[in-house]
């Protein structure tokens, strides 16, 4: 096993990683499915419901086969309810008052509030009057590049799964690799030219290669994504299936995550981010019969890397979740170490995401080799700041 430390920069514009490879489409197609808020039901011992709704982004110039790549988001706030949010927020406040002062009644008027704006905020469905939080879109600045480098890419909802996975610790990322899974599942029917899709979809059938597919998660749908591709949970993949690598942005890790040794797997995760998600690489990298990657960005964050949980977005909860460090532009990292580190802008932490998932993905579902220099920190690319840390794992 070779493992190797790099520093490397990120792409400005993704498709400059295009090389050996056949002509970007002119533009990229959209669609999208729902059928309906209460669709999925985990297997036991979950108990809750989710979505099965995504938005599928695909060249607009299909031409025989095409990767699939499916995403899934984290757990975040389900209904953009601002009035929620704004009681929340000022409940938060006026808690933390009351309990200085002692009031103890104050305190418990306070947390009733506070449990009624956060079950509006949490709820699934959203109330009458109340639209979803999307959080699948807050990928679409990735979905859109890979489209047009060839890939089907499908964004999938898991709003139904971030609204009752509280105090099931133990089986959510398992009901999070199996929504994955049945997402899979109806994707191969669609190809064949059956299954709930069809009508949706009509234009991908025949045109999926459900024989070379990417998963991609962030946050806890990074943990389902790991768990769906793990060693022991292969024979849960539907049949005609077979995933050849994945992404996890920030994956939060569960106590019992299981080996993935398999399965080509990169994160890539800021030394700003709260959750603090570095132990994938780490705890598989003495052992992994594939390649592996792990892409640490100096100076970022858990949120940046969706756009409905980035402050600029305007969304209901989306917040900046990095420390800040005390001088200006700076954020405290979470290793342990406490550095201050210069914070990336949202712009840059996307910019970075965009380029070694692309990079990834053209080389370990397209066989694009000229991609093998940037994953492996052997060189860097123009248009951002110096700030990757590479750190490769050669298969044993």
């Amino acid at each position: 096993m070779k493992v190797s430390t790099a520093a490397a920069g990120a792409v400005l514009a993704a498709s400059v990683l295009v090389t050996n490879a056949v002509a970007a489409p002119d533009d990229v197609r959209v669609s999208a499915y729902d059928l309906g808020d209460q669709a999925f039901t985990p297997p036991a011992p979950y108990e809750g419901k989710s979505e099965l709704a995504a938005v599928v982004r695909y060249p607009a110039k299909l031409s025989g086969k095409h990767p699939v790549i499916v995403m899934q988001h984290g757990s975040w706030t389900t209904c953009a309810d601002a009035p929620a949010q704004r009681r929340l927020v000022e409940a938060k406040e006026a808690l933390a008052e009351a309990e200085q002062t002692g009031d103890e009644a104050e305190q418990a008027r306070q947390r009733a509030i506070i449990d009624e704006a956060s079950g509006r905020l949490w709820a699934w469905p959203c109330p009458v009057g109340v639209a979803p939080l999307r959080s699948s879109s807050g990928y679409d600045y990735l979905a859109e590049e890979l489209a047009r480098q060839g890939f089907v890419v499908v964004s999938t909802g898991a709003n139904g799964l971030n609204a009752t996975g509280f105090g099931q610790a133990e089986t959510v990322y398992r009901a999070r690799a199996a929504l994955m899974n049945k997402h899979l599942e109806m994707l191969r029917q669609l190809d064949t030219g059956t299954g709930p899709l069809v009508g949706d979809l009509a234009r991908l059938r025949g045109h999926l290669d459900l024989h070379r597919v990417g998963t991609l998660g962030h946050s806890m749908g990074g943990g389902g994504a790991l768990q769906q591709v793990s060693d022991q949970r292969h024979g849960e993949w539907p049949a005609g299936v077979e995933v050849k690598a994945t992404v996890a942005f920030a994956p939060a890790a569960p106590l019992d995550a299981e080996p993935v040794t398999e399965v080509p797997f990169a994160v890539l995760r800021g030394t700003c981010d709260q959750v603090n998600t570095g132990e994938y690489f780490r705890w598989n990298r003495d052992r992994n019969h594939v390649p592996i990657y792990n892409f640490t960005l100096t100076g970022g964050n858990h949120n940046y890397f969706n756009t409905q949980w980035s402050p600029s977005s305007g969304q209901v909860a989306s917040a900046d979740d990095a420390i800040p460090g005390e001088q200006p532009g700076h954020c405290v990292s979470t290793d342990g170490a406490n550095e201050e580190h210069r914070q990336l802008d949202e712009a840059t932490e996307r910019r970075i995401a965009t380029g070694y998932t692309v990079a990834f993905f053209r080389r370990h579902l397209l066989d694009d080799r000229s991609a093998i220099p940037l994953l492996t920190g052997g060189e860097r690319l123009p248009g951002v700041p110096n700030v990757v840390q590479v750190e490769f794992a050669d298969s044993h």
